[in-house]
């Protein structure tokens, strides 16, 4: 693999290799900064107490896919995707695990289970082609990236929205969070899909924008939503739901 050869795969960039070619693109990460400072203050200013380990890191995560998805969008490198991906499946995995320890109160055997089931179900949906044909036409062609490659974020939808709804059924008051969480993102995945269908009728400057930007501003608030439901409610798994129901954890 040539480390150093180009992608292109947005909208915006089109076929031009230039460091600044996706500005909107590259500018819009500066949202999962914002969503990581603002975490990090609440995470700062809730007692002692809720400042666990496990928000803290994922926190700092939110930053660096921050960081990693602007490397990928100025330099477009086969390297700069390696930077933007990696702490993507991080972040995927690491608040999959938290979710089932911290609000689900699993133990850790069917922790394990259930990160080795997602990482495989992740695995499988991002390598899956659109030969036999898709719902939109730009990702219809053989071999294209099925639905521009959103399909590889479906299993974390779907995790997240079947996570939310079992909250909801055990009245956890994380479920709030993450149902909100689950919608924004469904959005944003929308978006994500849409850059190159759309790409014809967003001209901007004399350019064409795409729709991706939208993807990192909406993520950014899913990614922030989620962060918060872990500082509010990350600590309280004292005898499963029941304790976190008793525990008078704060409301969002």
């Amino acid at each position: 693999m040539n480390l150093y050869e180009k992608i292109f795969i947005y909208c915006e960039r089109g076929q031009d290799p230039s460091f600044w070619a996706e500005p909107l693109n590259a500018v819009s990460n500066a949202a999962f900064l914002v969503a990581a400072l603002v975490a990090a203050r609440e995470y700062l200013a809730a007692p002692r107490d809720r400042r666990g380990v496990g928000p803290a890191l994922l926190v700092a995560l939110t930053f660096v896919i921050g960081i990693g998805s602007f490397l990928f969008h100025t330099y477009a490198t086969r390297w700069a995707s390696l930077a933007d991906m990696i702490p993507i499946a991080v972040f995927m995995l690491a608040y999959f695990a938290f979710l089932m320890r911290r609000f689900l109160g699993f133990p850790w055997v069917l922790v394990l289970a259930g990160l080795a089931g997602f990482y495989a179900a992740i695995r499988y949906a991002g390598t899956l082609d659109c030969q036999y044909g898709a719902l939109l036409p730009v990702t219809a062609r053989a071999g294209a990236r099925c639905l521009n490659g959103t399909a590889a974020y479906a299993p974390a939808f779907i995790a997240l929205a079947a996570s939310a709804l079992l909250l909801a059924v055990l009245r956890h008051p994380a479920w709030r969070l993450l149902s909100v969480a689950a919608v924004v993102f469904l959005a944003s995945m929308t978006f994500r899909t849409l850059d190159l269908e759309l790409c014809e009728l967003t001209s901007l400057g004399g350019h064409l924008r795409g729709t991706h930007f939208m993807w990192h501003t909406l993520n950014a608030l899913t990614l922030y939503l989620l962060l918060r439901a872990a500082i509010l409610y990350g600590l309280a798994r004292e005898a499963g739901v029941a304790g976190t129901r008793g525990s008078g954890a704060t409301r969002p």
